[in-house]
């Protein structure tokens, strides 16, 4: 398919993501934690963006994947990538079995559904100390390294493992949505009950689709987890599932980049305005939002190619 094709700017756009290593090697640890977030924002809008999910719970995925990292450096091995396979595939096994239910509610009861089954696991990780520490966080693991590069203080070993996986992950996701079943995740979103009458089996697809989304957000739980060698219930918490909504809202859903692109505005702003007023920072990211809204009602990455598109 044409539109499948890597287009050029998208060979420039991966080459300054290397940027980091030479330009900010002081700001590599937060250079690995927007690589996170961002495989984060691009599992959420593999469902919102093209299936029409509207989640306030997809970081109970992400806490998922990163707890289930955490425990099997803690109690079995400290190897990264196999844990990282197990992790996926507990993030996945936990998005199958909530996907019979979510996929049967759509607008403001899937809202409501999605963000109680978050608040719910939250709580159970929060009440089962003995296990994941409860408030305390998981601690008493180290993660080395990966592949004979050790993760250090300076975070060069954890931007290129994050990164990696991003790239490794965004592949993934751009062939999903580029194949027939993409195509027809976006004619659910537009139309989910003419879909069956051309032989689409809806709700199959948005079980396979929420799945997959589990998936990545365990993959970039189990991330976070092995780069900074802890795990705490803010993982499972409300607000990181309103973050990367609103890292969405700002880049743009459903343009695959749009979590990208996102994540970066947001994961830089809030470090800057953080440092600059660490009491009100939330205001200044509350503006930048509203902002957005007012006047990029598509995100970024949707005014940006509205704009290309108008006529001189």
């Amino acid at each position: 398919m044409e539109n499948a094709r890597f287009r050029p700017l998208e060979y420039v756009f991966w080459a300054c993501t290397l940027l980091p290593f030479l330009v900010t090697p002081s700001y590599l640890s937060l250079a690995s934690q927007v690589a996170v977030t961002a495989l984060f924002a691009l599992s959420l809008d593999l469902i919102l963006g093209y299936a029409g999910i509207v989640s306030l719970g997809h970081a109970a995925f992400f806490g998922m994947g990163a707890y289930t990292a955490g425990l099997i450096a803690k109690h079995y091995w400290t190897e990264p990538l196999s844990g990282l396979l197990v992790a996926a595939v507990s993030a996945g096994v936990l998005g199958y079995l909530l996907s019979h239910i979510v996929v049967r509610f759509r607008h403001l009861a899937l809202i409501m559904l999605t963000m109680g089954f978050g608040l719910l696991l939250a709580e159970a990780a929060n009440s089962a100390s003995a296990l994941t520490g409860g408030a305390d966080g998981l601690q008493g693991f180290h993660v080395p390294g990966v592949l004979g590069f050790k993760f250090d203080m300076f975070g060069r070993a954890a931007y290129a493992y994050a990164l990696a996986v991003l790239f490794l992950c965004f592949l993934v996701a751009r062939r999903i949505i580029h194949s027939p079943f993409g195509l027809a995740l976006r004619g659910i979103r537009e139309n989910a009950t003419r879909m069956p009458a051309i032989g689409a089996p809806t709700l199959a697809h948005l079980r396979k689709a929420y799945t997959i989304a589990a998936v990545i957000a365990g993959i970039a739980g189990a991330v976070l987890t092995h780069t900074t060698s802890t795990v705490s219930l803010e993982t499972l918490s409300f607000g990181r599932s309103a973050d990367v909504l609103v890292i969405l809202i700002l880049g743009g859903a459903g343009r695959l980049y749009g979590g990208i692109i996102g994540a970066i505005i947001y994961m830089v702003a809030r470090d800057q305005f953080s440092g600059v007023n660490p009491q009100y920072w939330y205001f200044w990211i509350g503006l930048l939002l509203v902002a957005v809204v007012m006047f990029l009602p598509n995100g970024i990455l949707g005014g940006l190619r509205a704009l290309r598109k108008k006529p001189q």
